[in-house]
């Protein structure tokens, strides 16, 4: 059964509001205590930044607990909308991310851009694209009355993916953009990111099933602590690169072009081959905005453990932050507008 739109919380209904607030407010608590933010900053164990990472935990530790790996074998049900989303995420986003930013950052842009920067801009797009997004997922789902299902099964076979897959093709596009690759970094944020959380939030789930309504009860408990923890993310990463945004605001502009092509290009690619595919609109619906939406939490935290706070990576990723839910809840508001010509078939 779908959800429907008078059935959304708050927080998604006022999602753009509170994204908002949070944007001014890291960057209110940024240009008023910056000490404190810098001693934030400072708090690293191995380049990653604790509190980043904890913030990052709480926040998909729980919506992971929602993934049922043992969903895996209802692939065969929607198999086109499976195989055209994985297909768009793998295939295309990381690689056409490259293209983008090869083509506006070093050339059609290359001059309005601090040249010390280019490679490290490129690494943060390419960060941005190698991940498709798990937290933000079932938000954007239920905003288009997408199969539930379909969702669920589709971040599990991301996630199983991605634990394989992130760090190579990482690793590829920034040796295919000339950039150095720092391994032990790259595959220590995976861990931390990817695989620790991923195992902890399935072992949650499997004691939690042993007792009837025991996980849907911790999963209701749980929901606002994710959703807080997602808007002090928010906060702690606009104090941090607060600075950086006012003070390159033509910056910041330019990251936004690759960015914001990319989602469109993605999210109509997916939704045009699912009706191509004979696909209902409701997996149509959750594979486009998953083939176009990124794991940014995953983007944020890497580049911040591979090139630093003040790099133009994690500024990337950070123009990803901004930008990606108004991106997203336009694309939202195009499925569910496009829903009759999307049927006339």
């Amino acid at each position: 059964m779908r959800t429907s739109h008078a059935a959304l919380g708050a927080f998604e209904r006022w999602l753009t509001l509170w994204v908002g607030s949070c944007i001014l407010a890291g960057i209110g608590l940024g240009r008023l205590f910056p000490r404190a933010v810098h001693a934030l900053g400072a708090i690293q164990v191995a380049h990653i930044n604790l509190p980043i990472g904890v913030l990052i935990w709480l926040m998909i530790v729980p919506m992971l607990m929602r993934v049922d790996f043992g969903s895996l074998g209802a692939v065969r049900r929607h198999w086109r909308g499976f195989g055209i989303t994985l297909f768009v995420n793998w295939a295309v986003k990381p690689f056409s991310m490259a293209l983008l930013g090869w083509i506006f950052i070093r050339h059609l842009f290359a001059s309005w851009l601090p040249a010390a920067q280019h490679d490290s801009y490129i690494a943060g797009l390419i960060l941005l694209a190698a991940a498709p997004c798990t937290a933000m997922v079932f938000v954007w789902s239920r905003l288009v009355d997408g199969e539930p299902n379909f969702t669920l099964t589709q971040v599990a076979l991301n996630d199983t993916i991605m634990v394989f897959a992130f760090a190579p093709i990482v690793a590829l596009l920034l040796g295919v953009a000339a950039i150095a690759v720092p391994w032990a970094t790259l595959l220590l944020s995976v861990a931390l990111y990817i695989v620790l959380p991923l195992a902890l939030a399935q072992a949650a789930r499997i004691r939690l099933r042993r007792s009837p309504g025991a996980l849907e009860a911790a999963l209701r408990a749980l929901h606002p602590l994710s959703l807080l923890a997602l808007l002090a993310t928010l906060v702690l990463l606009f104090a941090f690169q607060g600075e950086a945004i006012m003070r390159q605001p033509l910056v910041i502009a330019l990251l936004a072009v690759p960015i914001t092509i990319q989602v469109v290009f993605n999210a109509a690619l997916a939704y045009g081959l699912n009706r191509l595919g004979g696909e209902a609109h409701c997996v149509a619906g959750p594979s486009a905005l998953i083939g176009a939406s990124n794991f940014f939490e995953l983007a944020v935290a890497t580049a911040i453990a591979l090139f630093g706070f003040q790099s133009g990576a994690a500024l990337a990723t950070v123009v990803g932050v901004l930008i990606e839910v108004p991106l997203m809840l336009g694309v939202v508001a195009v499925v569910n507008r496009s829903r009759v010509w999307y049927e006339e078939r």
